[in-house]
């Protein structure tokens, strides 16, 4: 049978970096290229401890429906964070509770964006952002360069007066996937003043804000907005673990209860229990203490790779990230990296994820790489570096 798919399913291709990720439980194989946190930062003692109490004093509540905006105690603890800690929660905002924050970007896609209408972001970006928003306008994303302070206003200003029907800017500005950069505070001041200038809103999604590991903390934008524009979608994945599928959207009342019908329609709501837990973390336990903890790890992780790649063909470039999970490599024009990927696998088994799967358009970003440092060990970033050190030297001498 022929299937009629919708239309909408165009967008989406073959996933360059699922066919990547496949290979990465081969025997001998070192994986630079997971977005994922490292299961040695997961609090499995206190979640044991605290799924084992739920279920012994709440089981029919735990188990049993929940509603669309979310388990209240975990609003409230999530409110009281983003408000006291980040002044990213004030008065006229509300908060959904999100099947992580995919999910969030996903559904604030779907209530706003109708076919043709422009979407400006990060050029390159999260590919399933990308892939949300692409499904909902028909592919209308406007790419904006990134350097190492973030998003290039100058560019996006043009863009702001040359594309027409611009419903909102997509931006990850801290630790920024996949380049690792962050989008300096003038910078943001600047995009928040933009937006406000042409009607747009912003939709900030800051997965990794909360783990940086050297520098100066740069305030949210959804803490400098007093004009209702900024909606922030946050995660408790790289904090706490990502299988849980918890995520949040914070924005103007009226925004976040629109963006909650679209949820029900997906989900009905986000697992009650896994709520509670993630509730019970942020009140009950030293939240802070452990992303301190993660921090730590991965600060040494970033150190190592940071100072493996300094062996690296000069001809390359590379960031140099504060936090987050990534660090995004650069070689000449002309060079492409997925040829070198296939030289890298020969060699010894090495995966990254090549930067045409971050484009907003094809064939950009040919020659780039994305490297992850928090999931592999010391020794594996040593050995998987020195084999992409000496690929890329025989590649780029060719």
């Amino acid at each position: 049978m022929e299937y009629p798919y919708a239309d909408r399913m165009s967008a989406f291709g073959r996933s360059p970096i699922r066919e990547v990720l496949k290979m990465a439980s081969q025997p001998g194989v070192i994986s630079f290229a997971a977005g994922s946190p490292n299961p040695s930062t997961y609090p499995v003692k206190e979640m044991r401890e605290i799924l084992c109490r739920l279920l012994d004093e709440q089981p029919a509540r735990m188990l049993q429906y929940g509603v669309s905006e979310g388990y209240p105690p975990l609003q409230e603890a999530l409110k009281k964070r983003m408000r006291e800690k980040y002044q990213s929660f004030s008065d006229g905002d509300g908060i959904l509770i999100t099947s992580g924050a995919q999910q969030a970007i996903e559904a604030f896609a779907k209530t706003f964006l109708n076919e043709g209408d422009g979407v400006i972001c990060e050029n390159p970006s999260f590919i399933s952002s990308l892939n949300a928003i692409r499904s909902y306008n028909g592919g209308r994303l406007i790419g904006i360069p990134v350097d190492d302070e973030g998003m290039r206003m100058e560019y996006l200003e043009d863009a702001l007066k040359r594309e027409k029907n611009i419903k909102f800017i997509y931006t990850i500005p801290t630790f920024q996937n996949p380049t690792g950069v962050t989008l300096s505070l003038q910078r943001r001041k600047q995009m928040l003043e933009l937006a406000k200038k042409y009607n747009v809103m912003i939709l900030e999604d800051s997965p990794y804000f909360e783990l940086r590991y050297s520098g100066e903390y740069v305030p949210t934008i959804k803490s400098m907005d007093q004009d209702g524009i900024v909606t922030f979608a946050g995660s408790l994945s790289k904090i706490l673990a990502p299988g849980i599928r918890v995520g949040f959207l914070i924005g103007p009342d009226e925004v976040v209860k629109k963006v909650t019908k679209c949820k029900q329609i997906s989900d009905v709501h986000t697992s009650t229990l896994m709520q509670a837990m993630c509730s019970e973390y942020l009140t009950g336990y030293d939240v802070d203490g452990h992303i301190n903890m993660i921090c730590d790890q991965y600060r040494a992780s970033r150190d190592v790779m940071l100072e493996a790649l300094g062996g690296i063909d000069e001809r390359v470039r590379y960031t140099h990230p504060e936090g987050g999970l990534f660090l995004w490599a650069e070689m000449p024009k002309g060079y492409v990296a997925e040829k070198l990927l296939d030289r890298i696998l020969a060699a010894g088994k090495v995966l990254m994820i090549s930067g045409p799967a971050f484009a907003v358009g094809e064939g950009e970003f040919s020659n780039c790489f994305r490297l992850n440092f928090s999931m592999p060990t010391h020794e594996q970033i040593h050995q998987g570096v020195d084999i992409i050190n000496r690929c890329v030297r025989a590649y780029l001498d060719e």
